[in-house]
């Protein structure tokens, strides 16, 4: 090992004669190859193609001669709080050119838009779908070389009232334990000129409301955050050009809609359509149509503005780039497919790049019609599984966590806002049930911060704990957020971005802790530490798998890495009262638990549990996300151990949905098995869009599966431990790979691996070439 480790270190200082600038080129024609481009129409919604930008989010597919559209926009929630789909577009041409054999549909990721070519006889035809990154519009243009008419239609399945019933109700709070008869209220829509106008308000009574009265939450509920009070949320469809037609009733696999057309008033060469979406918190219907008209009135002409968010995209994929075998596409080689469907997936992700609310995990900005995934399901195209407000923190830290690695920092942000939202919520939940302190975040939690009424459950014991979920995955499970805590000051520590907004939030998770493992043990006895002077964290939870655990070792690893990385930025963010109070609770964190296992010592997932209620594996979570085991780091045959021996990671095994053990494996440096599992994650779907994958345990496409496919390939590539940066620790040296990715520090690094020779290695800034080690096997 050593050996090798001087080859590489001296095979490395060689390369620094090819310079240490980052490249700054143009991206453009180096990202064509990983376009998706189909020359056939698709059968139904499930075959549409992905495209967006700034918080919005469509699917786009050509189906029997009409180009249809579903318009998705964060924070959609209505009374319910079920993600609405806004709505969906048709385009109808005239002649109908869209029937045509010599079609093509094609995803430009480059540019962030999907052109469509057509031809019939001597008329052929252009068109584009492409949002705005800087203002809610989408813009559908038509281009041909002779005039045509254009038919755009505005359809709602929400022209009346819904009434989801049994497992339809798992697209909203509600899921498998309805409080009552659900309905989901119909939208306004109405045509006014050359526009259609339409919003969905909600009522005055939402789940917000039933959720605090069934929590009992009711003496604070005017201090509490509601998102939900008066959301609107809606759009305007328009044309220059263009006149309204009339209604029409119809049905669309299987959901009845009613749709409002317009008609272009006469022939012409070229043709614009423009939505505008729009979200009104806390809006009356005036205000909200005011505002959605403003953002509709852009003074700039379209060419401008096509311009500024090419140039958006052009930047995005500037930052960083994993590309195997590049420039050798073979859409056959599931090598090939892993480097191109990791491209596509950060595409998917920055379609909400700025949104309100974070990209959810169980489908995103991009879920369609759901009897395509289950026959049984003849719900709408509102659906998901696992709700549309509901925060699943297990699943969302996997979107969230490749982001840092990408340099895709400005897209953080929807993530943590959702927290800091929330924070005062979390707060009084603690003050009500327990009289201390701390933000109290369980897991599945609405956005509003209370737990999902479902999972708190309606049948409960009269004398259980009110602060606690009723549910048998869920009970103590309160320490999902510090990932999301450790995500924030790693921004800080990749890019120097000032997070002082979010100190209040990280020291009130650990305040929670210490305060609330104190007020459980004077329930239980008479000390609040045990003989070493720790918190008994005792009942808790490892994951959601081993329950009614003792010191579990997912809190364990969090609390401790947390509370050490707050304490070495020193002054930079921290009171000297905070700082003191840091270094007190530091000494009561117990450590992380171990056991033997057939005469083998390995990592725990507590010192001792009651049941095995899941298929996770949190005994490796000290591995990632917490990285106190791994390469560079102490004990790592502890946790090699684990990963090799353990009984129960063994039985747990797998790439779907949110399974980690490919980033397990990458971060110990098997690199076979990192192979195998990242490739498993990443391969093309079995879908006809190569990264609609799942539904996995979630739905589809499963962001979450995506996500863990972008950390795991990360980290096959680079890792980082303290100052060190290690390239290739778990990197299969057959496959050729051309990457920029970023560490910590403010460094980017680029290079090339081509035919086992590194190429091309490039540092920033110069200073951080002494701590790059190459462990290319």
């Amino acid at each position: 090992m050593k050996v090798q480790l001087l080859k590489n270190i001296l095979l490395f200082l060689a390369l620094l004669s090819f310079g240490t600038e980052v490249l700054g080129q143009d991206q453009d024609s180096q990202f064509a190859e990983y376009n998706v481009k189909w020359t056939s129409a698709s059968q139904n919604s499930s075959e549409s193609m992905p495209v967006g930008g700034g918080d919005i989010g469509l699917n786009a597919w050509v189906e029997n001669g009409d180009l249809l559209v579903y318009l998705g926009k964060t924070g959609a929630f209505d009374e319910n709080n079920t993600l609405l789909k806004l709505g969906r577009l048709r385009i109808k041409l005239s002649p109908n050119l869209l029937l045509s054999s010599r079609f093509s549909q094609e995803l430009q990721i480059e540019k962030g838009q999907i052109e469509i070519n057509v031809e019939q006889g001597n008329i052929q035809a252009k068109l584009f779908i492409w949002v705005d990154v800087f203002s809610p519009n989408i813009h559908i243009e038509v281009h041909s070389n002779k005039a045509i008419d254009v038919e755009p239609a505005y359809e709602s399945w929400r022209y009346e009232d819904l009434y989801p019933l049994k497992k339809e109700n798992n697209m909203n709070s509600w899921k498998w334990a309805p409080p009552h008869r659900v309905i989901t209220h119909s939208d306004s829509i109405r045509s006014e000129r050359q526009q259609v106008i339409f919003y969905h308000r909600n009522k005055d009574i939402t789940a917000f409301d039933i959720v605090v009265r069934q929590q009992e939450m009711e003496s604070v509920k005017d201090s509490l955050f509601n998102p939900l009070l008066n959301l609107i949320s809606g759009g305007i469809l328009q044309g220059d050009g263009f006149e309204f037609l009339g209604t029409a009733m119809g049905k669309y696999m299987d959901t009845p809609f009613k749709s409002w057309r317009l008609k272009s008033s006469k022939p012409r060469k070229n043709h614009h359509i423009q939505t505008t979406l729009h979200v009104g918190a806390n809006s009356t219907s005036s205000m909200w149509e005011q505002t959605t008209q403003r953002f509709a009135s852009s003074r700039k002409a379209n060419k401008t503005i096509k311009q500024e968010n090419e140039n958006w995209w052009r930047e995005f994929w500037s930052r960083s780039h994993i590309k195997i075998f590049p420039g050798n596409r073979n859409a056959a080689d599931e090598a090939w497919q892993v480097g191109r469907n990791y491209q596509l997936f950060r595409f998917m992700l920055a379609c909400n790049a700025y949104g309100e609310y974070p990209t959810k995990f169980n489908g995103g900005l991009f879920t369609f019609d759901p009897s395509s995934i289950n026959s049984e399901f003849t719900f709408t195209p509102d659906f998901r599984n696992w709700g549309g407000g509901t925060h699943t923190a297990q699943n969302q830290r996997l979107v969230y966590w490749p982001m840092l690695k990408a340099g895709d920092f400005d897209m953080m942000p929807s993530q943590f806002k959702f927290y800091k939202r929330i924070l005062k919520n979390a707060e009084l939940r603690s003050k009500v049930y327990w009289g201390h302190g701390g933000a109290s975040f369980t897991e599945q939690i609405e956005n509003f911060g209370l737990p999902n009424p479902a999972e708190y459950n309606w049948k409960r014991p009269a004398n259980f704990d009110k602060g606690l979920e009723y549910n048998a995955w869920l009970e103590y499970q309160w320490d999902t957020v510090f990932e999301f805590c450790m995500m924030i000051l790693e921004l800080d520590n990749f890019n120097k971005e000032n997070i002082q907004q979010y100190m209040p939030l990280i020291l009130s998770c650990i305040q929670f802790f210490d305060e609330h493992y104190q007020y459980r043990a004077k329930q239980l006895g008479n000390k609040v530490l045990n003989d070493k002077g720790h918190l008994v964290i005792y009942p808790g939870s490892s994951a959601e798998t081993y329950k009614m655990a003792y010191n579990a070792s997912t809190t364990i690893a969090a609390l401790r890495v947390v509370t050490d990385r707050l304490l070495k930025l020193g002054d930079k963010y921290l009171t000297i009262s905070e700082k003191e109070n840091l270094e007190e609770f530091s000494k009561k964190i117990p450590p992380l638990p171990t056991r033997i296992v057939e005469g083998r010592e390995m990592l725990a997932p507590a010192e001792v549990w009651a049941r095995i209620n899941n298929t996770e594996s949190p005994q490796l979570y000290g591995v990632y996300p917490w990285g106190i085991y791994g390469i560079g780091r102490p004990d790592l045959e502890l946790a090699i151990n684990t990963y090799w021996h353990d009984p129960d990671v063994l039985r747990f095994r797998s790439h779907i949905g949110w399974k980690q053990d490919n980033i397990f494996a990458a971060r110990l440096g098997i690199a076979d098995e990192a192979k195998r599992y990242t490739t498993l994650k990443l391969k093309d779907a079995e879908r006809r869009f190569p990264t609609f994958w799942g539904p996995g345990f979630d739905w589809v496409p499963d962001h979450n599966w995506g996500g863990s496919g972008m950390i795991g390939l990360q980290e096959m590539l680079m890792q980082v431990h303290e100052d060190t940066i290690y390239l290739f620790p778990a990197w299969p040296k057959e496959w050729d790979v051309d990457f920029k990715l970023h560490a910590p520090q403010q460094t980017v690094i680029t290079g090339k691996l081509i035919n086992g020779q590194v190429q091309d290695l490039h540092v920033s800034p110069q200073s951080r070439l002494k701590d790059v080690q190459l462990l290319l096997k």
